[in-house]
């Protein structure tokens, strides 16, 4: 089958495009392509990279792909582009939002056009109110700049609907939050309202930017043929959504165990919308229903380290990750933050150990699964992630693995709280 004429906005023209290593586990790239740059959300990889995989199994038949950490959907958008059946699965109920935005990227244009006249029209008529914010917004935002994305917020929400257009108005309101922000965004989008940006953008004219930027994007994805990709919000250690033998190609990338908070990564959007009135929200509605990659999903008490060693699903590892999490729990006695990396550690394995058992009940005989995957030295004890997720998958019922490293991590040592390298790659895995 041979790529549609809209795969051209995604990647280079030749379908034998080449992604550097060191770029393909990285999300730089998709900021300078069309619908993947509508949102940023970091945590991703590259889609020109993405596209070229699916191509290359794609001249050996047809292709059915899945991502169960899917994300802002760069995976699911890379196989529309490829006219291949795509679908996706995402814990974080605010990503999947933002997802399902994306992938109306080839609904009515001129629907949304309408729906975004519509707004501003509504917004101009409207008187901002401040009040009722979460603290972070004020620290966030001037006073003239809150009152403009304030009208913004309550238009659409006087405006809003069920239809594609109306979740398109949405994500055109999310993508200009931190554009219209003069606090400083840290690298994997945390938010330093102490940092101050030198250049903000106008609410207004950021608003209308970005229209006119979806909207044309649009213009190309409406006459687009092939299958749309299915989204739906669910749990990647149960798949239960998902058929069984659906995919026969799996491209992913799930949470290192590197203490990075996904929810927190969303806290200055979920607080503008009002989802949330603080930090310590983020657990009820959103970190409980996420693989535990992070010391705030795993608080002291709230597991047993014992019992979640002694699950069947990490028999292939036990001895070794037993012995790290030990060295974890014993080095924490001597740290001021004390953070809970021992339980995280296990309880981080045991998650990725039942997606693999539902990564196989899902894929046909004979699928490959590429896990995009780095490792990491919480404390400074080496966990070595890329042999023990290939164990976990040929326990899960695959049959071999093999790692390509793409390129290294934590080898400029200035600030660094270890001086451990680290790799970062691509897991495959066939059976």
């Amino acid at each position: 089958m041979s790529a549609p004429k809209q795969a051209l906005l995604f990647a280079n023209p030749s379908a034998d495009a080449s992604v550097s290593d060191a770029a393909s586990s990285t999300f730089v790239d998709n900021m300078s392509l069309p619908v993947h740059c509508w949102f940023r959300y970091s945590a991703g990889f590259s889609a020109t990279w993405v596209e070229t995989v699916i191509r290359q199994a794609a001249a050996r038949g047809s292709v059915r792909v899945f991502d169960p950490f899917a994300g802002s959907a760069t995976t699911l958008l890379a196989a529309e582009a490829c006219g291949m059946e795509g679908l996706g699965v995402e814990a974080h109920p605010f990503v999947c939002r933002i997802a399902r935005a994306k992938l109306a990227w080839r609904s009515d244009p001129e629907a949304y056009q309408q729906k975004i006249a519509q707004l501003r029209k509504t917004a101009d008529g409207l008187t901002p109110c401040r009040d009722g914010y979460p603290p972070l917004i004020y620290k966030c935002y001037s006073d003239e700049t809150l009152a403009e994305l304030d009208v913004l917020r309550q238009a659409y929400s006087i405006v809003k609907d069920d239809s594609p257009a109306s979740e398109l108005a949405w994500l055109t309101l999310v993508a200009i939050l931190r554009k219209t922000s003069q606090a400083g965004t840290a690298q994997w989008q945390y938010i330093l309202p102490r940092k101050q940006k030198r250049s903000v953008h106008d609410a207004r004219s950021a608003f209308n930017a970005c229209a006119r930027m979806i909207y044309r994007d649009m213009l190309e994805g409406h006459s687009t043929i092939g299958p749309r990709a299915k989204f739906v919000q669910g749990d990647a250690r149960t798949c239960d959504t998902v058929p069984d033998g659906f995919a026969n190609l799996v491209v992913t990338s799930p949470p290192y165990p590197n203490n990075y908070d996904y929810a927190d990564a969303t806290r200055l959007e979920m607080s503008f919308f009002r989802e949330i009135n603080g930090w310590s929200d983020l657990q009820g509605a959103v970190r409980e229903r996420l693989v535990r990659s992070c010391t705030q999903h795993v608080p002291e008490r709230s597991v047993k380290l014992s019992e979640v060693l002694a699950t069947p699903e990490l028999e292939p590892i036990r001895q070794e990750l037993s012995s790290i999490c030990e060295q974890l729990a014993e080095i924490r006695k001597t740290k001021g933050g004390k953070k809970t990396y021992h339980l995280m550690v296990a309880c981080y394995f045991r998650d990725l150990a039942l997606a693999w058992k539902a990564l196989r009940r899902v894929c046909a005989s004979g699928a490959k699964v590429c896990f995009v995957i780095g490792d990491s030295a919480p404390y400074g004890v080496y966990v070595p992630v890329v042999p023990w997720l290939g164990e976990l998958a040929k326990a899960g019922g695959f049959d071999a693995w093999r790692f390509e490293k793409t390129r290294s991590r934590n080898i400029k040592w200035k600030n660094r709280k270890h001086r451990v390298p680290l790799q970062e790659g691509r897991l495959w895995v066939e059976g």
